[in-house]
């Protein structure tokens, strides 16, 4: 996310807009030189913005800011039983913050920064900085802020510089989720100063500025960004916060055909890529060119969500009436190729505090015509069925199936086809009565997936617009709670309650697969599924 002395101004960063220059099956020259220290990664979309923290900002945004920027904390790792590098979600491990301690009142923290640390233009990090950038976290509204306050990042009062080097939160609460939440993808380190200049009244927090600049710590800087085309990141020489990475540059091309990406992958043309389709992966493994990592993502779901704050998806009997109706096990052999776990036919009890975990509903068509007479609606309905075209490999043949299935049950449902580029605008809006959507949480806890999905504070992830008082109380309890008895009890309920009131009705649970080359090693998976070059090495 960085350049030079970051001085990218706004011309040569957007002049590079329709410079694709380079056709997307031709590696650069740099490529060819430098080859054992630069990775080429092909990508389907690059950054839309160079600020996550912005309105709109894409999901390789999160990558950028991940390896241009520095965090307090981040997460230690831990190997998985297939071998694979994974952050382990309940251990944290130092990055500007060198130690932290927690006073012995457990109501606030005290960071020791590096004295060493330095942005990209030279300028020393302070506490002030760290300050400014957690203000500008915690203000600037929207998702980083809702993220802040999962976990009781609320204000800046709560931000304290101690001194230069001494940095401390004070908590408004107790909250277990609060040092994991510093350590996630948004209180990222801004050169505040740098910020400040490119900052105006109008816009306190420079969002115009660093949505095209970059002014960070991290281990790497932009040395060029052409979107829609290009991204290229080099090393950091003077980055103290963990090892100096291996690879010395990182050219990320904007690819959209999958095609082309396989291509430029399999005739050793490009290092590492994702994003294919589930039947591309399952051959890909099979053929062996190319190594491949899949995860399963942690606390995340394919599902469907229905609109439970209007006519006719308010009605509990015909939501779960459609939860019976799914047709599971083709969704999952057809559309995903065995690419995800499966999250239906689950026991009829809920015996683990644990999520994601199957639902009890499996296809069954006379208990969904059952229940749809119950509701009132023997003589079927009409209704939509949106979905998002970006993920069309496995969302189109995912919507053809549940529309076919649901006309068995006198539903007629037209599919409903939305641009990536607005979907999450029109979900925002919670007007669709039917959308198959994907969402993950950053926290590994069920109390922190169900507090954005259906906690009555209704985020904006909420988009089956559920209230229920019930469950408010149950996840704000299993947010807080000290005792491990209640909160397994609050966890069990919670989940039930989901199961029984169906306001969306999982379907699986996805698994990240990433496809590189043998001889790149040190991929590591982490909860914002973007590549964190600073592990990466090519043998």
């Amino acid at each position: 996310m960085s350049s030079s002395p970051f001085h990218m101004n706004r011309r040569s960063v957007v002049g590079g807009v329709g410079a694709a220059g380079i056709s997307a099956v031709t590696p650069p020259l740099a490529w060819a030189q430098g080859r054992s220290e630069t990775l080429l990664v092909v990508q389907e979309l690059g950054p839309n913005s160079l600020d996550m923290q912005g309105v709109g900002s894409n999901q390789t945004v999160n990558g950028l800011s991940w390896n241009c920027y520095d965090r307090l904390l981040s997460y230690a790792s831990r190997t998985l039983p297939d071998g694979t590098l994974s952050y382990d979600r309940e251990k944290l491990a130092p990055e500007l913050a060198e130690s932290w301690e927690v006073a012995a009142d457990g109501m606030s923290c005290t960071f020791k920064l590096r004295k060493d640390a330095k942005f990209h233009d030279g300028t020393p990090v302070t506490a002030k900085d760290v300050k400014w950038s957690f203000d500008r976290a915690v203000e600037v509204g929207g998702f980083p802020t809702f993220q802040m306050s999962a976990g009781s990042l609320e204000k800046p009062e709560q931000f304290v510089v101690v001194d230069d080097h001494t940095f401390r939160i004070d908590y408004v609460r107790k909250d277990k989720m609060l040092l994991f939440n510093v350590a996630v993808v948004v209180p990222f380190i801004i050169n505040s100063e740098l910020a400040k200049k490119n900052a105006t009244a109008e816009d306190p927090w420079a969002l115009a500025w660093l949505r095209t600049n970059e002014a960070g710590g991290g281990a790497y800087r932009i040395e060029s960004w052409k979107p829609g085309s290009e991204t290229v990141l080099t090393r950091f020489d003077d980055w103290k916060s963990g090892p100096l990475p291996k690879v010395k540059r990182v050219i990320a091309r904007d690819v959209p055909s999958a095609g082309t990406r396989r291509a430029m992958l399999e005739r050793g043309d490009a290092d590492i890529s994702s994003g294919f389709a589930p039947r591309d992966f399952e051959q890909i493994i099979r053929e062996g060119k190319v190594k491949v990592s899949g995860v399963p993502i942690p606390n995340a779901l394919w599902y469907v969500a229905l609109n439970t704050a209007k006519p006719p998806f308010d009605n509990a009997k015909l939501r779960q009436a459609i939860a019976w109706a799914m047709p599971y096990e083709q969704i999952q052999s057809s559309a995903f190729f065995g690419r995800a776990v499966p999250m239906y036919g689950g026991a009829a009890e809920v015996s683990k505090p644990v999520w994601p975990q199957p639902s009890p509903y499996a296809t069954d068509l006379d208990k969904a015509k059952a229940l749809m007479k119950d509701a009132g609606f023997e003589q079927g309905l009409e209704t939509t069925l949106s979905l998002d075209t970006g993920t069309a490999t496995v969302g189109e043949p995912t919507a053809i199936l549940i529309q076919e299935s649901l006309a068995k049950i006198g539903i007629k449902a037209a599919i409903e086809k939305i641009p990536g580029a607005n979907w999450r605008t029109t979900l925002n809006k919670k007007e669709l009565p039917l959308a198959l959507n994907r969402f993950s949480g950053w926290l590994d806890y069920p109390e922190y997936y169900f507090y954005w999905n259906f906690h009555g504070n209704n985020s904006i992830f909420n988009i089956s617009s559920y209230q229920n008082k019930e469950m408010d109380a149950l996840i704000d309890k299993a947010r807080f709670t000290a005792d491990a008895a209640e909160y397994d009890r609050c966890v069990k309920d919670f989940i039930a309650l989901c199961m029984r009131d169906v306001p969306v009705i999982p379907l699986n649970q996805p698994i990240h697969d990433v496809a590189m080359q043998k001889a790149v090693t040190g991929y590591e998976f982490w909860f914002h599924r973007e590549p964190d070059y600073r592990q990466f090495a090519k043998g």
